[in-house]
């Protein structure tokens, strides 16, 4: 299996960064290969604008989804984004590693959707879904929450996880991948927010870094929700 794990969270020794982290050692000792990407320390730009294209299609009104196509048809799509697609496609498995912010995933993730699916490149009317263009390859969103796992749910405080999850599912299934049961890491407190002793939280943490790597390990068994539907 190939991986490549894209990491949204702007400190590396976060606790996303620890998952990131624990994700690249498995997949080394394993003898598996690898792509990374952190996208606040590779300064990606998850804006979409008009200074991503030299050669406009329409100099005077910015039109994302017509310079998309354009870019790509004439072979000048930003290479960044080339850079990440080709990430995609030498990939098996990609992982998704970020925090929960507001109910849904930092704007630089939801960026990272916007600039490196462009219209007419990865997908079209007739290629998404079962002939998507990442077709054959799975995907996994590895998602963190600062409040404890009781505050979830359906009518909780917290929020629905599978409704909050729900556009980046789709997204990704809509582009062809089997997306995979997300695994969650909940209540990673902190900065002036606690909930339980520090010491009980780190021994919690250190037991959700083996179970991640537990799930790493079999995830070529696995089915994608968008085959059993559930």
């Amino acid at each position: 299996m190939n991986a490549h794990i894209v990491l949204a969270h702007p400190e590396p020794a976060s606790f996303n960064g620890c998952m990131a982290k624990r994700a690249l050692s498995h997949f080394h000792s394993t003898g598996k290969t690898y792509s990374f990407n952190d996208l606040y320390a590779s300064a990606f730009d998850p804006v979409e604008h008009d200074r991503h294209y030299a050669a406009r299609k329409n100099s005077e009104t910015f039109v994302p989804l017509d310079e998309q196509r354009q870019a790509w048809k004439n072979g000048t799509t930003p290479d960044d984004v080339i850079a990440e697609i080709n990430n995609l496609l030498n990939a098996d498995l990609v992982i998704l590693q970020f925090p929960l912010w507001w109910h849904g995933p930092p704007a630089m993730l939801k960026g990272w959707f916007d600039r490196t699916f462009p219209s007419g490149g990865v997908y079209t009317s007739r290629m998404r879904y079962d002939e998507g263009y990442f077709k054959g390859r799975k995907a996994l969103l590895s998602v963190t929450t600062g409040a404890p796992e009781e505050a979830f749910g359906p009518g909780a405080r917290g929020g629905d996880p599978k409704t909050m999850l729900w556009p980046l599912h789709y997204s990704l299934h809509y582009l062809g991948f089997e997306v995979l049961k997300p695994f969650w890491t909940y209540g990673v407190q902190g900065y002036g927010y606690s909930y339980e002793d520090q010491h009980s939280v780190e021994r919690r943490l250190a037991d959700a870094l083996d179970d991640w790597e537990d799930r790493l390990l079999g995830l070529n068994e696995e089915n994608g929700l968008n085959r059993n539907n559930s």
